[in-house]
């Protein structure tokens, strides 16, 4: 029986990539959509994890910690970087920087991640997950 040919296997990946962003972009998937000013400057973005409510006088998770989302696409001017939310975890506990933003009145604590160390964490958690790519296992559509 004959192997699949090049065309087939690249075809079939290509597929998988498509179907991907069809479902991210109308099935319903959840999607929270970040943006940083200042990310063009340093290389960061900023991933809020906590957030302090002065109504309670006290430090509550919010943002990666209670978000609903099974990606989050991270708008750096005219591009989007979308990844599965186990990325963007492996990046902040792999190559985040702790960080507390005082900026009244939204003071929050959360982690500076360089934009290259998210397309690593990418990588890595393909590694991890034995795909040898960087299609994570939370995304049905390329499973």
């Amino acid at each position: 029986m004959p192997s699949k040919s090049s065309f087939d296997l690249d075809f079939s990946y290509g597929r998988k990539g498509e179907l991907l962003v069809e479902e991210l972009l109308t099935n319903g998937k959840r999607v929270e959509v970040k943006r940083d000013r200042k990310w063009h400057l340093t290389g960061n973005v900023y991933i809020e994890t906590e957030c302090f409510f002065t109504k309670n006088n006290a430090w509550a998770p919010s943002g990666l910690s209670v978000t609903e989302a099974e990606y989050w696409a991270f708008v750096l001017k005219r591009t989007v970087l979308m990844l599965p939310l186990d990325v963007v975890w492996y990046a902040v506990k792999n190559f985040g920087r702790d960080i507390t933003c005082e900026i009244p009145p939204n003071i929050s604590k959360g982690y500076l991640v360089k934009v290259v160390d998210l397309i690593e964490a990418t990588k890595q958690v393909s590694v991890v997950q034995g795909e040898g790519s960087t299609e994570s296992k939370k995304t049905p559509a390329l499973e």
